[in-house]
């Protein structure tokens, strides 16, 4: 990386994973309330996936370049910054612009490298624990006592929407998966149930809960799934969208939602402003990252890939077979690093 440069990942045209190349572009500075990230780790996830395929753009504002999710040094800060330094060791949601050597991100963004954690683990969180608590805790309401039905339970967002709900809700906790490696994994984490979707799982949903249903349902596949999940709800129960995999069109009973008092939602995090998900952020540090650095939740690595093999990255999401999260090694002699405590600064 020279001084003016820096390695990064350029998508050119849509497609499979061939249309994704490593070149050198212009290093970003910071505005007004970010900082740079001298990027270690990137989170590989499906957001990125969708947009290499065309089918989920970047906000005007946002970097065209992939990847939600990084964990880094401070780099540089930019005007009207507090509470960080050059040097921190940090990880964050980022607007994009993730795979690539440097990365801008507003500061509230950013969140301490959890004790004990190293950059590859780090960057393993953002994506999947600030969607997980957006959609299932703010969204979703999930109250102390509450079922709760995750589909697609060996996610990123899977598996810590199970853990938070476990932990945090005291919840019983359903989830669904699509082979007996993964449904062990969804228990092991403290899934009260696990149930293959690729039987007749709302069936199974009925039996596990005495015919009471759930509270709750966290799905990103919609389509023809969605009756199947409203009718699973109790009264007052919610349906929240963080995806549509099996189409953006459904046919739902709006009677049913009506006499029921049902509610359906759903949520794209990135085009939210960033105090928005400064307050995620914080909600976070405090009520999740204690329970990350002392072992009750747990972040579960599926493969670590280095920066120029990117491609084999994705071609992993694309056949679908990661349990947990795959994270790109930008900067391989540190990425297994776990940093100094936050008062302790890299020599620059």
């Amino acid at each position: 990386m020279t001084n003016k440069h820096m390695r990064l990942v350029e998508t050119r045209g849509t497609g499979g994973p061939e249309v994704l190349h490593i070149v050198e572009g212009p290093r970003p500075s910071p505005k007004r309330g970010e900082v740079s990230i001298r990027v270690v780790a990137a989170g590989v996830n499906r957001p990125d996936v969708q947009q290499r395929r065309g089918l989920y753009p970047p906000p005007p504002e946002a970097s065209p370049i992939l990847g939600l999710d990084v964990a880094g040094y401070v780099e540089e800060i930019g005007p009207d910054v507090q509470g960080l330094a050059v040097g921190d060791a940090v990880c964050a949601l980022v607007n994009g612009g993730g795979y690539a050597e440097l990365c801008c991100v507003p500061a509230v963004q950013c969140m301490p490298v959890p004790l004990g954690f190293s950059f590859i683990e780090a960057a393993s969180l953002p994506e999947a624990y600030f969607t997980a608590w957006n959609n299932l805790i703010w969204l979703g309401r999930l109250a102390e006592g509450e079922t709760v039905l995750i589909q697609g339970g060996t996610s990123g967002v899977g598996m810590a929407g199970i853990q938070m709900a476990r932990q945090l809700s005291k919840a019983t906790v359903l989830a669904t998966a699509g082979s007996d490696e993964k449904l062990q994994v969804c228990r092991d984490i403290g899934a009260h149930a696990a149930i293959s979707y690729k039987g007749p799982w709302d069936e199974e949903v009925r039996r596990c809960t005495d015919g009471a249903g759930v509270d709750v349902v966290l799905d990103a596949q919609a389509g023809d799934y969605t009756q199947r999940q409203l009718d699973l709800l109790k009264p007052d129960g919610r349906l929240v969208f963080i995806a549509s995999h099996q189409g953006p069109t459904a046919e739902v009973n709006i009677r049913a939602i009506v006499r029921r008092r049902l509610t359906l939602t759903g949520s794209t995090l990135r085009p939210r402003p960033s105090d928005y998900k400064g307050r995620i952020a914080s909600d976070l540090v405090e009520r999740v990252w204690p329970l990350l650095e002392d072992g009750r939740i747990v972040t579960r690595i599926h493969q670590v890939f280095a920066f120029d093999d990117v491609r084999s990255a994705h071609e992993v999401l694309d056949r679908n077979d990661q349990i947990g999260k795959v994270v790109l090694a930008v900067d391989t002699a540190q990425a297994e690093q776990r940093p100094r405590p936050q008062q302790e600064t890299i020599p620059q």
